[in-house]
């Protein structure tokens, strides 16, 4: 494997998204029903926790295969493992007294949640980057075992609520591997438009939204990659804004954005064939 300071970076980064993730995943869990959360305890609470970090090591398991050499990926995640142990005995000190904090019993926690990880979700075969059946089998089965931590398996307010935290940390933790990695993605190669005459009419000025003080967000974003035949096309919400939806509000979201990026996935590949087309014309005419 190379040296622990090539990986460093993405290391840290990871865990410490990791265990941010699934601290505000729990919070939203306590948020999406409360009158079925109010009575939680705290050890119900850390198992919740450490449930969202079994997904999470899971999926960054899958996501490493893209990125990590096939022969340093073991390694990877034993260090990926020790870093989210470092962080979150860190974070955890502070607010436990001496008597309720163990260094060993915050090392052997994340060590039985790394393997029953695997135990659990590495049963599901399906690309962690495609949007398919199998993975939104993935996601509602997650969403069920913590529904069923809470104390309320079968309410789908609860399973929906988990499993749309649960899918949404794929676009963020690929955008740390392709930052880590320098991948070229859409992310990192913005084009701005050339407006025409109307829609030139009709934008607002960037003058007025300086002069106001106004913030531009974006809160929902589709995005297109080739990577040699396949066409991967992909869309993401603002966390902050995912996490304000009703359940009934995210599942019409989801259908219509699905769709959305049905149809601008095959738009996209057309035009990608197109321009690989010309390419390979104009190399011939070369040549």
């Amino acid at each position: 494997m190379k040296s622990d300071e090539a990986y460093s970076s993405i290391l840290n980064d990871l865990a410490n998204t990791m265990l941010g993730v699934a601290r505000e995943s729990v919070a939203v869990m306590k948020r999406s029903n409360q009158a079925q959360t109010l009575s939680l305890k705290r050890d119900q609470e850390w198992e919740i926790y450490l449930e969202f970090l079994k997904m999470l090591f899971n999926v960054v398991d899958r996501l490493a295969g893209f990125y990590i050499p096939i022969q340093d990926q073991p390694e990877f995640m034993n260090s990926l493992e020790d870093s989210v142990s470092q962080q979150l005995k860190t974070a955890l000190a502070p607010t436990l007294s001496a008597s309720e904090f163990d260094d060993m019993e915050v090392t052997l926690a994340v060590g039985k949640t790394v393997s029953e990880s695997r135990q659990i979700y590495e049963k599901y075969k399906f690309v962690i980057t495609d949007q398919s059946k199998q993975r939104d089998e993935y996601f509602q089965y997650f969403g069920e075992r913590v529904a069923g931590k809470i104390g309320t398996a079968g309410n789908q307010e609860l399973t929906s609520a988990a499993l749309l935290c649960g899918s949404a940390v794929i676009p963020a933790f690929q955008k740390l591997f392709d930052d880590a990695f320098k991948k070229e993605t859409p992310e990192h190669k913005t084009e701005e438009p050339q407006p025409t005459s109307q829609s030139a009419s009709q934008a607002p000025s960037p003058l007025t939204e300086e002069a106001e003080g106004m913030q531009t967000i974006k809160l929902i974003s589709v995005l297109s990659r080739v990577s040699g035949e396949e066409v991967e096309t992909r869309w993401g919400v603002h966390p902050r804004f995912q996490r304000e939806l009703q359940s009934n509000e995210a599942n019409d979201l989801a259908q219509h954005m699905n769709r959305v990026t049905r149809i601008l996935g095959e738009r996209f590949a057309v035009i990608a064939s197109l321009a690989q087309s010309n390419r390979d014309q104009q190399r011939v005419g070369n040549a």
